[in-house]
C-alpha cells in the first residue's frame, strides 16, 4: 500500500484514490481505514486554516466546505465523490472490505451497532469534543459557562463508551474485531489538546491503548501533520 502526498492539479492515471483531507480527527479516520484495508490512495492535504475549503474548486465537490472528501475514480473513469466522514468509511467498507475485517456484513446485528456507535460519534463526541476544544483554546473570549457545559458533556460522552465497552466485554466499540465505530471514535478520543481526565475512564484508557498500538492505526496518526501544510 502507498499513500502519496500530491499538489492540486496532479495528473493522475485511472484507476485511483484522492483523499483531500486536513490533520484533523475526522481527517485522520479516513486514512486509518484506507491503511487497514491496504490501498493505494493520494491525499492532498487542505489547509483549513486558510479556508482552502471554502473556494470554489473545492465546494464543487463538497458543497459544505468541510473535509474530508473522497475521490474514487474507477479504471473506466467514473468518479464517485462522497464527504462526511461517516459516509466515506461506509463506502469504502463496503466497496473495498469485502471479508468484512474493518466492519460488518450488512443486515446482521453487528452491522446495525456498528453504525450505531459510529453515529454516536458523528453527532455526540466530535461535536461536543470539538466545541469542548473551542471554547476552552480557540474563542477570542472565555465564556466559563460553555468551557464548563462542553468539557462536563464530553466526559458524559466518555462514561457512555466506558459502559458501552465494559458490556461488549471484547475491547472493541462492537462485536470481536475493529469496526468503523472504533475507526471513527479513536481519533476523538486520543487527541487532544486538554486534560479531560481520560485516566478516569479505566476501559477507555484500555482501549485507546488497544486501538493505537495497531501498526496501521499508529502510522495513519503521525502520516500527516500540520508541520506539512500550506
Amino acid at each position: 500500500m502507498t499513500a502519496t502526498i500530491i499538489e492540486k492539479g496532479a495528473k493522475l492515471i485511472a484507476p485511483y484514490i484522492n483523499l483531500y483531507t486536513a490533520p484533523t480527527p475526522n481527517g485522520y479516520k479516513i486514512i486509518i481505514l484506507l491503511e487497514l484495508l491496504g490501498l493505494d490512495y493520494n491525499i492532498q492535504l487542505i489547509n483549513i486554516m486558510k479556508n482552502v475549503q471554502k473556494e470554489d474548486w473545492y465546494l464543487k465537490m463538497n458543497p459544505n466546505g468541510r473535509i474530508p472528501t473522497l475521490l474514487d475514480v474507477n479504471k473506466d473513469g467514473e468518479e464517485t465523490v462522497i464527504s462526511e466522514s461517516g459516509a466515506i468509511l461506509m463506502y469504502l467498507a463496503d466497496k473495498y472490505d469485502k471479508s468484512r475485517k474493518f466492519s460488518y456484513e450488512i443486515g446482521t446485528k453487528n452491522y446495525y451497532l456498528d453504525l450505531e456507535w459510529l453515529m454516536f460519534q458523528m453527532a455526540g463526541v466530535g461535536p461536543m469534543k470539538g466545541q469542548c476544544h473551542h471554547f476552552a483554546l480557540f474563542a477570542k473570549e472565555k465564556i466559563p459557562y460553555a468551557i464548563e457545559r462542553y468539557t462536563n458533556e464530553t466526559r458524559r460522552l466518555y462514561g457512555v463508551l466506558e459502559e458501552r465497552l465494559i458490556r461488549n466485554g471484547t475491547g472493541f466499540l462492537v462485536g470481536d474485531h475493529i469496526g468503523l465505530a472504533d475507526i471513527a471514535t479513536y481519533p476523538w478520543v486520543a487527541g487532544t489538546y486538554i486534560d479531560l481526565g481520560l485516566k478516569d475512564f479505566k476501559h477507555l484508557t484500555a482501549w485507546v491503548d488497544k486501538i493505537g498500538a495497531i501498526p496501521e492505526v499508529a502510522k495513519s496518526m503521525t502520516l500527516i501533520t500540520r508541520d506539512q501544510l500550506k
